[in-house]
């Protein structure tokens, strides 16, 4: 019996939401390991959609415990009004289905603000962030001069802790031209949603320790997707954390002998919100048909998502380093009615072809796409339950595409319908 990582195999978006929740039904624990408010997974269970950020998938579902890890960034109001707007929907989230690490970094406003200000900035890279102050705190954690969950509960201690963080930020905000922050604005921020949230603080590490001694299923559930892992994704235009499988040892304090199966959502075409390289991209009526098809929005900030061919390479990478044992291939069926289907199988760079996406930005903005060209299919792929409700030409996309990726489709998604899956292989019991 496996405990399962779940992350996401491109640049996000590719349905992580609908595949933790199918997942979920089969663990007693639902983890966040990384990542903050900055993501969004859309669930859909019989016919309501619950649209979450910060809160692991698995509180949807009753009789499981979700779990924020130490690797999340949590912005305390955020996640106060995401708790409210699940209730509005019937959902309750108590201390009995949610525990926060003790030692997760905390979002503040000054991060917000600070976010905002470089993405408008005329001067410098910009990334496309949420600006929701994710890459901010993340720098203040590794910094040394963040504020954590376990603060709000002495906050006797605060204002000396705050004190260190405005050491950092003002002289930041004088340089960008904006007014410095005082100290007590920032306390009375945290004070006013402290006995909100430390209700649900716990010792992580210990509490899943328990739960893996006990022999109960933990899932781990990634934000975004391993292309914009800080390390091994498209730099810099990437998240501020990492967010490929090895995190979630890391991230939530289990050791990396916890963890069994390791299952890359892979959408069968390609997205990317924001900015960098896209090989893939394309920025006409097929780019269109996508994205209107594939209703191509950003759970959390409503922006359009870019629209491409499914890349290989890509795939092929990220399972390589994320040590994929299986892929979960979703939105099979926005691809219907394409009398073709072009696949990335390689790239040429300066002349030369190449089979990986290099680490250089130069290099990356100058790789140009080797396609195949397969044979589309009429008929609907839509809700389809077992392989013999696909169309032939269905089926032999998804195997070439294993083939290409060399990664086995364990789990098939034919619509945003959680029960509308196809399970090649169970990634508990594998």
């Amino acid at each position: 019996m496996a405990n399962v990582v779940v992350v996401g195999s491109q640049w996000g978006d590719e349905g992580k939401g609908k595949i933790v929740d199918w997942l979920s039904e089969r663990a007693a624990v639902v983890v966040r390991f990384q990542g903050g408010h900055n993501a969004g997974h859309t669930l859909v269970i019989d016919g309501t959609s619950y649209k979450l950020s910060l809160l692991p998938s698995g509180v949807v579902r009753p009789g499981k415990l979700g779990v924020i890890g130490n690797g999340v960034v949590l912005d305390p109001h955020a996640l106060v009004a995401e708790i409210a707007r699940l209730a509005e929907q019937g959902v309750s989230v108590s201390r009995a289905n949610l525990r926060i690490a003790d030692n997760a970094t905390l979002i503040l406003s000054l991060h917000r603000d600070l976010d905002a200000f470089r993405e408008a900035s005329v001067t410098g890279t910009i990334i496309g962030t949420t600006k929701r102050g994710i890459g901010p705190a993340y720098e203040d954690k590794v910094g040394r001069r963040a504020i954590r969950l376990m603060d709000l509960a002495s906050l006797e201690t605060l204002p000396g802790k705050i004190e260190q963080t405005l050491a950092h930020h003002n002289p930041l905000r004088r340089g960008l031209g904006q007014p410095e922050i005082d100290g007590n604005t920032i306390y009375d921020e945290l004070a006013g949603v402290a006995d909100q949230v430390l209700p649900f603080m716990d010792t992580v590490w210990e509490l899943l320790d328990r739960h893996r001694r006990a022999g109960d299923r933990i899932l781990f559930e990634g934000a975004q997707g391993a292309l914009l892992d800080i390390d091994h994704g498209t730099y810099p235009f990437v998240t501020s954390s990492n967010t490929v499988a090895g995190q979630a040892s890391a991230g939530s304090g289990v050791g990396p002998g916890a963890v069994g199966y390791v299952l890359g959502i892979t959408k069968a075409y390609t997205t990317r919100v924001g900015e960098g390289p896209f090989p893939t991209e394309q920025k006409n009526e097929i780019g269109q048909f996508l994205g209107e098809r594939g209703r191509e929005f950003g759970t959390v900030t409503g922006r359009k998502r870019r629209c491409g061919w499914f890349d290989a390479v890509l795939v092929r990478q990220t399972a390589r380093v994320c040590g994929t044992n299986g892929i979960a291939l979703t939105k099979l069926d926005v691809l219907d009615g394409l009398e073709e289907i072009r696949v990335c199988v390689g790239y040429e760079l300066d002349g030369s072809r190449i089979d990986r996406l290099p680490a250089s930005q130069g290099a990356q903005a100058r790789v140009v796409p080797i396609y195949e060209t397969l044979e589309g299919w009429k008929e609907s792929t839509a809700g389809a339950r077992t392989w013999g409700e696909l169309p032939a030409q269905a089926v032999k996309y998804v195997r070439h595409i294993e083939e290409l990726i060399e990664t086995p489709v364990t789990l098939l998604s034919t619509s945003p319908e959680r029960d509308d899956t196809i399970l090649v292989r169970d990634p508990f019991e594998d």
